[in-house]
């Protein structure tokens, strides 16, 4: 249910985005530099943590979001879902476990991490420019976590899945293109 009323019943983040416009484009932007460019980790990977930071959030709306985006870019399902019962054991890459903790940690903890924490992201043979990349897309979801929740957005991407269409655009569809759909960035 919406804290705000003039989001209306059941709001989507649009809603808020279309509410709110002044910091849409800035915020647009640094998601698609963020996630969307070339680096150190995949697309899929930076995926993968930001649905992870989510889950461990407890946000629904983001954690759906992005475990479709993850779905999308190659992460199956039953991984993700693994991932957030037991690290351990999920079948995550091995590499990426190190940095999985680390965000996990720096999400709840963070003021807990330490050296040891590091360098088991470089003993995994990533290098700090991946470790900053993580750490960015830990804090912009621990972010953008604390907009769903404070602003009270409740839909649901588990009861109102994508179409076919809409699943496969998302390979494809920056986050400045959603603010354009919205009407609210030219």
């Amino acid at each position: 249910m919406s804290l705000f009323p003039s989001l209306g019943e059941n709001p989507h983040l649009g809603a808020v985005f279309q509410a709110f416009p002044e910091q849409v484009r800035p915020l647009l932007e640094y998601h698609d530099a963020l996630l969307r460019t070339d680096g150190p980790l995949s697309i899929s990977q930076r995926e993968l943590l930001a649905t992870y930071v989510s889950g461990l959030n407890a946000c629904t709306f983001c954690f759906g979001a992005h475990k479709i985006y993850a779905r999308a870019f190659g992460i199956e399902e039953s991984v993700i879902d693994a991932m957030m019962e037991d690290l351990d054991s999920a079948p995550v890459e091995p590499a990426m476990k190190p940095l999985l903790r680390y965000v996990k940690k720096l999400a709840i903890l963070p003021s807990k991490l330490g050296p040891e924490d590091a360098q088991a992201v470089y003993d995994a043979g990533w290098g700090e420019d991946a470790l900053y990349i993580a750490v960015q897309v830990c804090a912009l979801f621990n972010f953008m976590n604390r907009i769903i929740e404070g602003t009270g957005v409740s839909f649901d991407y588990a009861a109102s899945p994508p179409t076919q269409d809409e699943f496969v655009a998302r390979r494809t569809r920056k986050y400045m293109d959603y603010g354009r759909e919205l009407g609210i960035i030219e």
